[in-house]
């Protein structure tokens, strides 16, 4: 369930010309691929530091070699790296919830043990809490993709540079109604998105200093824009809604065998069709335009859930992932979230995520939101009752419910514990804050 990432070697297949019927056909057929919910995976990146010094940068040399060193250790897992040096490991699919945290842990225990032996560290945090933007990748999708975010601002460099997720991956599900049926996986993913960023938000601080939101990364991909890191409306079948939404979306590139990729201004993958320039799009600009897309749920075969910041800790990652599978793949679990959930609907006012008043007040205030805070301890409790039906052992179900005693219960979050030892600092982040959007 990694998210593969072609830097033009496919520029060369795939040459004949799609049409917006083909694409429609093509997006409806492979983004959605539905059956019994049967597999699960998890992308859990992380921020790599100085274990003597966390706040001190680490040298792109150093990065390098680390990297090295990490290509030589077996892992299951994908292992990629980020724009800013972030690490990344993307399961493979599992069959069951211990599965996927049994190989990831394994996998993340040897990276940490080599990593260490070159005196680094990983961090779980939605947003480098001390270090600016700095891009250690040099290549032709990220320098493309940097002149593109920039038009919106500065957003885009924190995201591609200093933030970090764990993005959870579950099957479409069934074509018929019910508790596991594609319709409402797909509408869950969406009205449950805003209290998984509330119950997780982990990013308050840029350069040590508070933003004046809990899940700075959120409020990043809501300044990136509608087009590129927007969700489609829920109102209507998702797989017309994600192909319209494709379709529409801003091309960010448009790849070329040798040289500097275009980066062109404003032109929609439709009107790339219709112009038939620069050149007429294919199916490989298809493949490529979908991966260039940041909505806070990606259907890519399987439903990608983007939305949830970093976690601190060793095992951090677990808590979000077990949540999530319980909240999704257990029947009575999701019959539950289905209707915790349903109320805070009529928040979103039928705008498009994240750009709706529920998420920016997740993204702001966590679960000091007396309405967020209330369905995620119900769902929270059911997850922790549906776990043991999942398969899942104690060590899982005790993290779930630990968190829930920690965090949820109290109307706390992981960013509460960055920002508790600088309560009183609020005016400076208010300060903050205006810089981030200028």
């Amino acid at each position: 369930m990694s998210d593969a990432r072609s830097d033009g070697g496919d520029c060369t297949e795939h040459r004949t010309a799609v049409t917006e019927a083909e694409v429609e056909a093509l997006v409806r057929g492979i983004c959605f691929k539905t059956g019994p919910p049967r597999t699960l995976g998890v992308e859990v990146e992380w921020l790599v530091h100085e274990l003597r010094l966390p706040r001190l940068p680490v040298s792109p040399e150093r990065l390098e070699a680390a990297y090295a060193t990490l290509r030589a250790v077996p892992l299951r897992s994908a292992l990629t790296k980020e724009p800013g040096g972030q690490l990344e490991l993307s399961s493979p699919p599992a069959a069951s919830l211990m599965e996927c945290v049994d190989t990831v842990s394994a996998d993340l225990d040897a990276v940490r043990a080599a990593l260490a032996r070159d005196g680094l560290g990983l961090v779980g945090a939605g947003h480098d809490p001390w270090h600016v933007p700095r891009r250690f990748l040099r290549e032709p999708r990220y320098d493309a993709m940097e002149i593109c975010l920039d038009r919106t601002g500065p957003a885009g460099r924190h995201m591609m540079c200093t933030s970090a997720s764990v993005q959870v991956c579950v099957d479409a599900g069934h074509e018929e109604p019910g508790p596991l049926g594609r319709e409402r996986r797909w509408w869950l993913a969406h009205q449950l998105g805003p209290v998984l960023v509330a119950a997780f938000a982990n990013s308050p601080l840029i350069g040590g200093e508070p933003t004046g939101w809990l899940s700075t990364r959120q409020l990043l991909w809501m300044e990136i824009g509608a087009g590129r890191a927007g969700a489609p409306p829920l109102d209507e079948e998702p797989r017309a809604a994600w192909a319209r939404h494709v379709l529409d979306a801003p091309v960010m590139c448009v790849r070329r065998d040798a040289g500097p990729w275009e980066v062109p201004e404003g032109l929609t993958f439709r009107e790339w069709i219709r112009s038939g320039a620069p050149r007429p799009p294919t199916r490989a600009d298809l493949d490529y335009h979908v991966t260039t897309l940041f909505p806070p749920v990606r259907p890519r075969g399987h439903l990608e859930l983007r939305m949830i910041d970093a976690q601190p800790g060793d095992d951090g990652w677990i808590v979000p992932l077990a949540v999530t599978a319980a909240l999704f793949d257990d029947p009575e679990a999701a019959e539950t979230a289905h209707r915790t959930v349903k109320p805070l609907a009529e928040r979103t006012l039928n705008l498009p995520a994240p750009h709706n008043p529920l998420w920016v007040d997740a993204a702001r205030q966590g679960l000091g939101d007396p309405e967020l805070r209330e369905a995620a301890v119900a769902c929270f409790e059911a997850a922790v009752e549906a776990l043991p039906r999942l398969g899942a052992t104690a060590r899982v179900t005790e993290a779930v419910a630990a968190y829930l005693d920690r965090y949820v219960a109290r109307g706390r979050c992981p960013a509460d514990d960055l920002l508790d030892p600088l309560r009183g600092t609020e005016s400076r982040g208010a300060h903050r804050r205006k810089d981030i959007r200028t």
